[in-house]
């Protein structure tokens, strides 16, 4: 499951989330409602990602993961970041 899981990040993280969704319950053990899910899928998909595949390791996320989740949130925001200077091109 984890390699299928890595290669659906490749082409979109919601791509990924949706399969963890519908084929395991890793998202409802690493958090404790649906909100925040639901909320990470639009807003900050690899940063939701990589929360809950990090959790997955020791049912916590402790050290070196929370490192790894601030890269994912990085590159949630540099892809918001993108977005807003292509926008910019534009006009």
């Amino acid at each position: 499951m984890g390699c299928l899981v890595a290669l659906f990040a490749l082409f979109s993280p919601r791509l990924a989330l949706v399969g963890l969704w519908l084929f395991g319950d890793l998202l409802s053990r690493s958090f404790d409602s649906w909100t925040v899910p639901f909320l990470g899928f639009f807003l900050l998909p690899w940063t939701t990602l990589a929360y809950a595949v990090m959790w997955s390791s020791h049912d916590r996320v402790h050290g070196f993961e929370w490192f790894i989740v601030g890269v994912a949130f990085l590159a949630d925001i540099g892809a918001y970041d993108r977005v807003r200077s292509a926008r910019g091109r534009r006009r």
